[in-house]
Formats: C-alpha cells, structure tokens, sequence
C-alpha cells in the first residue's frame, strides 16, 4: 500500500520540488509537498502563519516525513511536528547537483539533525 510521504525542505531548495515529488512518486508513494501546493509562499499573498497552519496540517495526514537536504528552521520545525506525532522520518542528501540539466539523484543518510547539500 502506498504511503503518503510529506516532503521537508528548504526553501533554498525550492526549485527540486518537482524532481522531489518525481522521486517520491517512483518509490511508490504518494507526495505531499507544500511548495507544490502553496508554490513559493504564495508570494507573500496570504499571511505567512495561515501558511504555516497549512503545512502543519499536511504533516498531520502523513505516514512518514522524508527531509531532503539541509535542514532549515523551518524543516526542523516539521520533523519536531513528524516526531510528536511518531512518524518516521527519514532523511535524504542531494547529490550529482552540478546544474540544473546535470542529473540530480537523493540518497538515504542516517539520521542528522544537520545535513548539509
């Protein structure tokens, strides 16, 4: 059975939304990435902790929160969220990241409360 994966990560890293959820999707999961649903913020549209309440939501309908990348403020609060809730949490490193047109692949680390790309 497919589990509904919450995708963490920085908004630095903003721009792998689609290569994140692709890779969610191809473990035979289903993604839940807020980036992908409220895009970049919303451009600020919409007051930042409505936002928040949003995301956190999203976290609450999951089986699992896997985090890609450096772990940000923001990141750290959802994986606090993941682990009140006992969900597992899993972690994923970004590597061969050249170029955008370079490919781009996640590896599973071990669990660290500071990965860095």
């Amino acid at each position: 059975m497919s589990k509904i994966v919450f995708t963490a990560f920085a908004r630095e890293n903003f721009y792998l939304r689609e290569y994140i959820t692709k890779f969610v999707l191809e473990k035979n999961h289903t993604p839940l990435s807020a980036f992908m649903m409220f895009s970049y913020f919303l451009m600020d549209s919409i007051e930042r902790q409505r936002l928040i309440e949003a995301n956190n939501s999203l976290v609450k309908i999951s089986d699992e929160v896997w985090v890609f990348g450096k772990i940000s403020p923001g990141v750290a609060e959802e994986i606090a969220l993941a682990k009140s809730l006992s969900l597992k949490v899993k972690y994923f490193s970004i590597v061969a990241l050249n170029d955008i047109s370079s490919e781009i692949r996640f590896e599973e680390t071990e669990i660290c409360e500071n990965l860095e790309r």
